[in-house]
């Protein structure tokens, strides 16, 4: 059997899940995340009024692709390029308390579960959840 959420469009995959974290409130965004960049390296904040559902449904689809991760390893996922004037750039990590607080979300939903030693990896549930999404993307063709 073929790998059904490597074979469909990523961005496709992730929007789906993220319009299904936000229908059923699995993952509430805080209030202070309206405010926050996703980074040092970002200017501004997200403009998408969704970011943190779509946040979450993108670290759910990394931690079926590269299985258990902890924090920093996310971080570095999604990190930029940070520019700092006439100094040359160099890459800046993502915002670390953005991450965390979507990990702990996704693990009182149970769709995460945290693995000592290795960070965060994906329960079942999760990879259902994946799966059966990215069935209704491919059935869509």
């Amino acid at each position: 059997m073929t790998d059904v959420v490597r074979s469909v469009e990523a961005e496709k995959l992730i929007n789906r899940v993220a319009m299904y974290l936000k229908n059923n409130q699995l993952v509430v965004p805080p209030s202070w995340a309206m405010f926050a960049k996703t980074s040092v390296a970002k200017e501004e904040p997200p403009r998408n009024p969704d970011w943190w559902f779509v946040r979450a449904a993108s670290m759910l689809r990394k931690l079926y692709i590269h299985g258990p991760l902890g924090v920093s390893r996310m971080r570095k996922f999604y990190g930029g390029r940070h520019r700092v004037g006439m100094a040359p750039p160099y890459f800046a990590k993502g915002s670390g308390a953005v991450v965390r607080k979507i990990l702990q979300q996704l693990e009182n939903a149970g769709l995460v579960s945290t693995m000592p030693k290795k960070g965060r990896a994906i329960t079942l549930k999760g990879i259902k959840l994946l799966e059966q999404a990215a069935r209704t993307i491919s059935s869509a063709k």
